[in-house]
């Protein structure tokens, strides 16, 4: 840009580099701004030499990071200067500080329309360029046209014709509606006959975006793309700056085969014949060598002729020859090539016939488990979920399970669900499966979701063979002395439907169960002892003739949880202790469940059915063309007595989870994120349900459940569902629960914030002070792209957003980033909202979504001394600085745990200035424009005997900070729904101080306990 003439630009840039620290940089900068300013506004004054010079300087400005909102107007001026250096700076300098929807930018369309059509080369290059940055609807309504005239010219220099080529790729990606291809299936094989091979390439690009478009448009294209291909493996008339480490153009070889896979075939047998006798020269040339580049570029050639081979559905014996060129790959040294070995051998298993060629490579599979890169693993992983049917079961299922006990964290949640799913599809008998998932619940019982101890409960509640030996091993691995508490779970409670048909073995009787069972009741937790609860009930049916020693001790139990504190456990004993008493209705009452309804299992149907990434999705399809299996497959059952009213089945229910606060959850409705209404199903797993989801009464199974005391969970048909707040429902539903991904991001900085089938979106947020700066990852989870996409951010008064330029149009397997900029202005609970919508295909999906800009991202903790609290407590002398409120309600939890969880919401809990060591000091400092850094005191005084209630004084110098604080930690510890806010703050009635002793008055505890 031969910007060493400008003196007073160099000497700017000199200056900025020399400055100290930021805030010497903001000044240099400021100063400089307000010189371009003022110089702007006597613009008649400047020569073209000066405005280039002040143009350069905001632009550079504006890449340090700082805001530009002027000289605009001189920047796109610039760009009618009949001169190449100020048209350049005017091109560079516009493309640069403006976007698509700028109005600005429509000053300049006949500038840049002149240009393109005139017949200066480099002016041509410059608006081109700047065309295809911009890339917005009304540059192509106005230029496509000229764009396309431009390409089809005869008298142009290949660079005008490559920039042209791209510049219309690009609008068409942008405005696929408006740009106009119709008619240009003659056209672009008329490009395709070129012989640059610089035009050749970027024309294939725009190929690429037409036949993905619609490519029953350009048929004629495809035996010119074989030609082209035969011509660069001939390697025929190619340039040697084309030629790459010894390879014709690989990027023009990569694009002709990517455009040629999305013709469905090719029928014409010579153009096919040619065809693959390229693909076989490629095939048959390409090997392992020591330079990196020409790896990177045969490879990539390599890869996507494998890509082309089975899309074609090549013959066996290249099908063979590409799995054992793979094969050679694997074994290899080079950690990015047994990769992508790997990747692409998943890929092949797409390809019928060839699955047994795969098994050869089994054992060499196998060692990629163990190799020190995690995306090797996974890739591995991958590999053998996909080819595991059931002659290699076994041996796939055994090696998982051995490596699962070396396998990183990251992998076992992935590694335990793909067993669980094997050992179900491929099990040669059901004896075998229950062995698997027990030894899997054995060595990661973390990392078992429980989905896959349910659906072992189904197996045996529905085989009645299995039942004695699920039972028989249940016992036995009670006896272990470390148990996880999952093996607990299904131990228990099929030791009490089944514990009877052991009864007659040594070390089975009634009595011997229920001690080995209870043995583990104190170190487990709620929902785990409902079930054991539910069991000893059980067993006591099961005891005949009875047993009046263990019916006294089970009836201890029963009395003494009676009168526990969680609801659920006390219901459930309370039942049992009146149904010990009916006497013979006993048995008919607690009876063994009955078959649970016959299904598919939605594990396995919804992993068929889920989109992964490349490689696995490719595992994934081939689990449909796979024979069937022991696996329990379920049809639609109807009435005898005509066709069934309702075509989908209940949920299957087994042993119920209540939620970790030992409440029942409400199965109407639980806490959203904004206006969402998400209902958790009670047993979520990472593919979805254990059957289809249906009204709670179209089965009898909910009544059995409820009569044997393992009901309280939601019904199935109120499953995890989006509800807008128009009241209408969308079709597509969020993957997980958008209340729980909220909480989540409220106490950390990055995380999902929603996610749906086609959609994820994540948060990366960073705070200083009261500003924030959050930027929302956009990602399409598809190979179409999202469109009709908007943002809208509806903010609460108290914070100020501003929101980049969300595009219209995600493409596909894309990622965008739109950062959002916030400022604090004053304390508040209000929470920003986004109304996010987009369409794909014909669903258009509406969701708001509460934004995690709360007020503990603006506190910073902040560690206080006694010398530095007592005086500032003592200034805050009652309200409304400082406020005291008894909080009821407040969900039991040790002071540990709610000194971490205030430490999580970043209240600096301050050890040793409380005397009493049931009580809490916190301080932390407060950011807002209002009332810049403000220091806060907060106080917490608990009972030992009932932890369910506590006094919270909070003190600051702002009143209403006091007092959004204060409801803001009082929400955090009480669980009740939340209610209209007050328009005013009543503050409480001030309460006595405890006068100090006089024993104490030199004690920092002592003295605090007088200040309180």
């Amino acid at each position: 840009m031969a910007l060493s003439g400008m003196r007073g630009l160099s000497v700017f840039i000199s200056d900025v580099r020399n400055c100290q620290n930021k805030e010497q940089e903001r000044l240099r900068v400021d100063k400089e701004l307000g010189n371009i300013r003022t110089r702007f506004k006597n613009e008649k004054g400047l020569t073209p030499y000066e405005k280039k010079k002040y143009v350069w300087k905001m632009l550079y400005i504006y890449m340090l990071g700082y805001d530009v909102d002027f000289g605009h107007m001189e920047a796109v001026s610039l760009i009618s200067a009949p001169k190449y250096p100020e048209k350049q700076v005017g091109y560079i300098v516009t493309s640069c500080l403006l976007n698509e929807n700028h109005d600005f930018l429509r000053l300049a369309i006949n500038t840049v329309r002149n240009d393109i059509i005139g017949r200066n080369e480099t002016f041509q290059c410059l608006a081109l360029t700047l065309v295809g940055n911009i890339g917005g609807r009304e540059f192509a309504e106005s230029l496509a046209p000229d764009v396309q005239k431009l390409l089809l010219s005869s008298s142009c220099r290949p660079l005008v014709r490559k920039k042209a080529a791209l510049c219309l790729l690009r609008l068409f990606r942008k405005n696929p509606d408006v740009v106009n291809v119709d008619g240009w299936s003659d056209r672009m094989a008329q490009l395709l006959d070129e012989r640059d091979l610089g035009v050749l390439t970027s024309s294939m690009s725009l190929l690429v975006a037409l036949v993905s478009h619609n490519h029953d448009t350009y048929w004629s294209c495809l035996p010119k793309c074989v030609k082209i291909l035969e011509r660069l493996a001939r390697n025929q008339d190619i340039p040697q700056e084309y030629t790459y480490y010894g390879i014709p153009s690989p990027w023009l070889q990569v694009k002709t085969m990517r455009a040629l896979q999305y013709f469905p075939t090719v029928e014409d047998p010579n153009t096919r014949r040619s065809l693959f006798e390229v693909l076989q020269r490629i095939l048959m040339g390409t090997d392992v060598v020591k330079n990196v580049n020409k790896n990177n570029a045969s490879h990539a050639v390599l890869f996507e002729a494998l890509a082309l081979v089975m899309h074609l559905d090549a013959e066996k014996e290249m099908m063979s020859q590409c799995v054992a060129l793979l094969g050679k790959f694997i074994a290899v040294r080079e950690p990015n090539i047994r990769y992508l070995g790997l990747e692409n051998m998943t890929r092949m298993l797409m390809v019928t016939d060839v699955q047994d060629i795969i098994k050869r490579h089994q054992a060499q599979i196998i060692t990629s488990l163990k190799d020190p890169d995690i995306s090797i693993r996974r890739r591995a992983l991958d590999l053998l979920y996909g080819m595991c049917d059931v002659s290699n079961a076994k041996d796939i299922v055994e090696e998982l399970l051995q490596y699962l006990s070396s396998a990183d964290f990251a992998m076992r949640e992935e590694l335990s669900l793909k067993i669980a799913i094997l050992s179900e599809k491929f099990a040669p008998d059901l004896s075998w499966y229950v062995d698997v998932i027990l030894q899997l619940i054995d060595k990661a019982g973390d990392f078992v979701s429980d989905d896959i101890w349910f659906r072992v409960v189904q197996f045996v509640t529905n085989n009645e063979d299995l039942q004695p030996y699920a039972a028989l091993k249940a016992r036995e691995y009670l006896d272990k002395p470390a148990v996880h508490e999952t093996m607990v779970k299904v131990s228990a409670y099929i030791l009490g439907e089944y514990s009877h048909l052991l009864a007659r073995r040594p070390g089975c009787n009634p009595k011997e169960i229920f001690s080995v069972i209870h043995e583990k009741l104190p170190s487990v937790s709620t929902p785990t002892v409902s079930i054991l609860l539910s069991s000893y009930a059980k067993i006591l049916m099961h005891t005949q003739p009875p047993d009046p020693e263990l019916q006294s001790q089970i009836g201890a139990i029963f009395n003494k949880y009676g009168s526990c504190i969680d609801v659920e456990l006390q219901q459930r004993a309370v039942e049992y202790i009146e149904l010990s008493r009916k006497g013979a209705a006993l048995m008919d009452i607690l009876a063994e469940m009955p078959k649970f309804p016959e299904r598919q299992s939605a594990l396995i149907k919804k992993a068929e059915n889920s989109e992964a990434d490349t490689a696995e999705q490719s595992a994934i399809k081939l689990r449909a063309q796979q024979q069937n299996s022991n696996a329990l497959v379920v049809t639609d059952q109807h009435p005898a007595n005509g066709p069934s009213t309702v075509s989908q089945i209940s949920l299957v229910k087994v042993p119920a989870m209540s939620n970790v606060d030992g409440e029942s959850p409400d199965p109407a409705v639980t806490e959203a994120n904004g206006t969402l209404t998400v209902v958790d199903p009670p047993f979520e797993d990472l593919l979805g349900p254990m059957a289809i989801e249906g009204p709670p009464s179209a089965t009898a199974e909910a009544e059995h459940i409820q009569a044997s005391g393992l009901a309280g969970a939601p019904n199935a048909g109120e499953a995890l569902a989006i509800a807008p707040v128009e009241g209408q429902m969308n079709t597509v539903q969020p993957i997980g629960n958008i209340a729980e991904r909220f909480q989540a991001l409220c106490l950390k900085d990055s995380g999902v914030l929603y996610e749906d089938p086609y959609i994820q979106i994540g948060i990366k947020a960073e705070w200083r002070a009261p500003h924030g700066r959050l930027v929302l990852f956009l990602g399409n989870k598809n190979t179409s792209p999202l469109v009709s996409v908007q943002a809208l951010i509806l903010p609460p008064a108290h914070l100020k957003l501003e929101l980049s330029l969300v595009p219209e149009t995600i493409p596909p397997r894309a990622q965008v980033q739109c950062p959002l900029e916030v400022v604090n202005l004053r304390p508040s609970r209000d929470v920003a909202v986004l109304d996010f919508s987009y369409k794909f295909s014909s669903h258009v999906v509406n969701v708001k979504l509460r934004l995690p800009a709360v007020l503990n991202k603006f506190l910073q903790p902040i560690q206080v001394s006694g010398e530095e609290f007592f005086p500032q407590w003592r200034s805050l002398s009652g309200p409304p600085l400082k406020l005291q409120e008894v909080v009821r309600g407040v969900r039991p939890m040790p002071l540990l745990e709610m000194a971490n969880l205030f430490n999580s919401y970043r209240l600096m809990v301050c050890p040793g200035l409380d005397p009493n060591p049931n009580n809490l000091v916190a301080s932390t400092t407060f950011y807002s424009e209002s009332t810049r850094a403000m220091l806060c005191l907060l106080r917490v005084e608990t009972d030992p005997a009932d932890r369910t209630q506590l006094r919270m004084t909070v003190a600051s110098g702002d009143p209403t900070l006091t007092f959004e604080l204060k409801e803001f930690i009082k929400e955090q510890l009480v669980s009740i729904p939340l209610v209209a806010r007050p328009p005013a703050p009543v503050p409480p009635q001030p309460q006595p101080t405890i006068p100090p002793s006089p024993s104490a008055t030199s004690d920092p505890g002592a003295l605090l306990a007088g200040l309180f």
